[in-house]
């Protein structure tokens, strides 16, 4: 391995990774003390402000891709990658947040749910169905793959590590400290790595400010010079960004849908009053617009890197912003930029260790069980604790994700981002549907968004495995396509069912 960290940059790195380790097992610690039961770990036992609670939302958002795998796309394939996932894509999801958080609020509470699988149980009054969204929530797992992937690119290359173990350390870190603190360490260690974001962003968005000397103008004619593709706005030598169809049209769907993620929607539950949902968006959406546009930063990585090499080595996709940040910053400014896009990955893997090993325990293993195995928090006999339980699927979670893990950064197809968005976008282009329903209209039949759900999934994973459409025919298959197709079929299948098994007295 070229090691490409100073020996000052590496133990810099070091003292800092201690320090942000005892800051965050300080919270774990505090949360753990207060988590009784998987209620307080799932939703908290403690009063969050709603700023706080808008951060934590945004910091989980912001993933390793946001800031580690996403600007390498940009930087392989120019302004259009930007376009789509600097602009477009915050457009969708920006809008969708401010209308599905206030609604799903309202009906989480109505319907008691602490997890997207018991929400639609409840609102739709259906074990089957929310058994059928727990069982969903394992595509999640590859988001997870991917925050573990970016996560170990950046951290092995700041300290010159093999990616094994640092895979390794990574992993058991998180997972253990994820174990014990749940919702009540989770908002604080989000609102720390929120506010090391915010400064990394901030980093990141001005970084490039010598290749504006000439002004905007000049900017464009050095990634030109570098590839005349890189200042189009579609770029029809890439896997994703070819046309206006992949680079508007479907980021905006995609980015509609995407609200629809346990660890994206349950947040709203964490707060206390309706009264503090404005100052929660507020926050939320004007911190996590700004780090939807730290993907610009990629162009600048593209103008260090023209031949998109490093001691006459290629650099992966996935690494581009690694070696950038160690290639192009000093140690006092590295440290922190590494330091931000570990917070990054972290923020997000909290919020998916928690939302998954909750649904598997709660919406999977109880119903199917019938609570015999489980004991309750009322005391009901059982085997073992649910909060007991709910800690040994973490550790199955950490096992599985490892080994994923480790096959994509070996074997990848372009990109591990390619690897999660087809998981993760098969999950919301699913629960888009039965979400969007179930907050807006009354009275829906269960078998509304079943078949709605469906076929989601059954058009998502066959447009992309079956490579249908000319826009799969041939090499890296773009997951954005299926998911928005899924979503469109999705959409007019559950609304034409609707009216057709919706009592006529209330059509008319």
């Amino acid at each position: 391995m070229k090691q490409l960290a100073s020996p000052a940059m590496v133990t810099a790195v070091w003292c800092t990774l201690f320090c942000y380790v005892a800051v965050v097992l300080f919270f774990v610690i505090r949360g753990a003390l207060r988590t009784k039961n998987m209620a307080d770990y799932a939703l908290g036992s403690m009063h969050f402000s709603p700023g706080l609670v808008g951060l934590s939302l945004a910091a989980s958002m912001s993933s390793a891709a946001t800031f580690i795998i996403n600007p390498g796309f940009v930087a392989y394939y120019g302004l259009s990658g930007f376009l789509s996932m600097g602009i477009f894509l915050p457009i969708g999801s920006l809008v969708s947040l401010a209308i599905l958080s206030r609604r799903f609020r309202k009906f989480g509470q109505v319907v008691n749910a602490r997890t997207i699988a018991q929400w639609m149980g409840n609102r739709y009054g259906s074990k089957g169905f929310a058994l059928y969204f727990g069982f969903l929530t394992f595509l999640m797992i590859a988001f997870i793959v991917l925050i573990c992937v970016g996560l170990t690119q950046i951290i092995s290359k700041s300290l010159n590590l093999e990616v094994f173990p640092t895979l390794i350390g990574v992993v058991a870190f998180t997972f253990t400290y994820m174990m014990f603190g749940g919702a009540n360490s989770m908002v604080y260690t989000n609102t720390i790595q929120a506010i090391l974001k915010i400064i990394v962003a901030i980093i990141f968005i001005t970084s490039g400010y010598s290749y504006f000397e000439s002004g905007l103008n000049g900017f464009f004619a050095q990634l030109k010079a570098v590839d005349p593709a890189l200042t189009q706005p579609f770029n029809a030598a890439s896997p994703l960004f070819r046309d206006a169809f992949e680079v508007i049209a479907c980021q905006i769907i995609v980015g509609v849908a995407i609200i629809c993620q346990p660890h994206i929607l349950t947040k709203s539950l964490l707060l206390k009053n309706d009264k503090d949902l404005n100052k929660f968006l507020t926050v939320a959406i004007t911190v996590q617009a700004l780090f939807f546009f730290v993907v610009f930063a990629g162009l600048y990585a593209r103008l260090f890197f023209p031949d998109l090499t490093v001691n006459g080595n290629k650099i992966p996709l996935d690494g581009i912003m690694s070696a950038f940040v160690v290639g192009r910053f000093p140690v006092y400014i590295a440290i922190i930029l590494v330091l931000g896009m570990i917070s990054a990955g972290m923020s997000t893997l909290e919020g998916l260790i928690q939302s998954i090993s909750t649904t598997v325990t709660s919406d999977i293993l109880k119903p199917l069980t019938g609570n015999s195995i489980i004991r309750s928090d009322d005391g009901r006999k059982g085997l073992i604790s649910e909060l007991l339980l709910n800690r040994l699927i973490i550790v199955l979670l950490a096992i599985v994700s490892t080994w994923l893990s480790y096959r994509q950064i070996q074997h990848p197809d372009l990109s591990v981002g390619i690897f999660a968005q087809n998981g993760v976008y098969a999950y919301f282009s699913a629960a888009f549907v039965p979400v969007l329903f179930g907050i807006f209209l009354k009275e829906v039949p269960a078998l509304v968004p079943a078949a709605a759900s469906i076929t989601a999934l059954l058009t998502h994973f066959g447009v992309y495995y079956l490579r249908l459409t000319p826009y799969m025919e041939a090499g890296t298959r773009n997951p954005g396509i299926a998911s928005a197709l899924a979503i469109i079929a999705s959409l007019t299948v559950g609304t034409l069912l609707y009216f057709v098994m919706k009592p006529k007295k209330q059509v008319a």
